[in-house]
């Protein structure tokens, strides 16, 4: 088994929601980060046992929430002791405008692992870009990094896209999957 975990801050629900599903996937365990910025001892001991790591945030004015990057800000301790080094990273974002700079979010996190010596697993979901396309596709938004959503501003979580929530669950099981090579059972 991999042990995988999904560390997330969602500031309105939608976020969390795409973490289940991202989490449902990739058989991980949730950390919230809280309104605070904060995560309980325990979740920092869970993230460095933890063979996956997988990033998510809301993409607020052009970047992960301020939540988020007190958390990564935080993680210079494991940084310094090498504790995430070789694990393997992902990442996923939301926001309500279809664009949004939501890239600029999976950059993020894609350097931030990459600062920590991790590996980063990308999509493998074909965008869906024809004119036949709908809302509720895989990968409407185009994006190879990680997954992206997008949830207008007026809309609950419940109402968000089973499209973008099934390419988070399918996500999730890539990453594992991945994970899986290079922490084979029973090594």
């Amino acid at each position: 088994m991999i042990n995988a975990v999904v560390i997330y801050h969602s500031g309105y629900g939608h976020t969390e929601r795409m973490a289940a599903a991202v989490a449902e996937g990739a058989g991980a365990t949730l950390i919230a980060i809280n309104a605070e910025g904060n995560i309980a001892e325990e979740g920092w001991a869970k993230l460095s046992g933890a063979d996956v790591i997988l990033f998510g945030s809301p993409t607020y004015m052009g970047g992960p929430s301020w939540q988020f990057k007190k958390f990564a800000d935080a993680s210079s301790k494991p940084w310094f002791e090498g504790k995430w080094v070789n694990k393997i990273f992902g990442g996923f974002t939301n926001s309500a405008s279809i664009n949004g700079d939501k890239l600029n979010t999976l950059a993020y996190f894609f350097l931030l692992a990459g600062q920590h010596g991790g590996i980063w697993v990308n999509m493998d979901i074909k965008s869906s870009n024809t004119k036949a396309s709908l809302r509720d596709d895989l990968n409407r938004m185009g994006s190879n990094i990680g997954p992206m959503a997008q949830t207008p501003a007026d809309a609950s979580p419940e109402e968000m896209s089973s499209g973008d929530l099934e390419t988070a669950r399918r996500y999730g099981a890539r990453v594992a999957n991945i994970a899986a090579r290079f922490h084979p059972v029973n090594a």
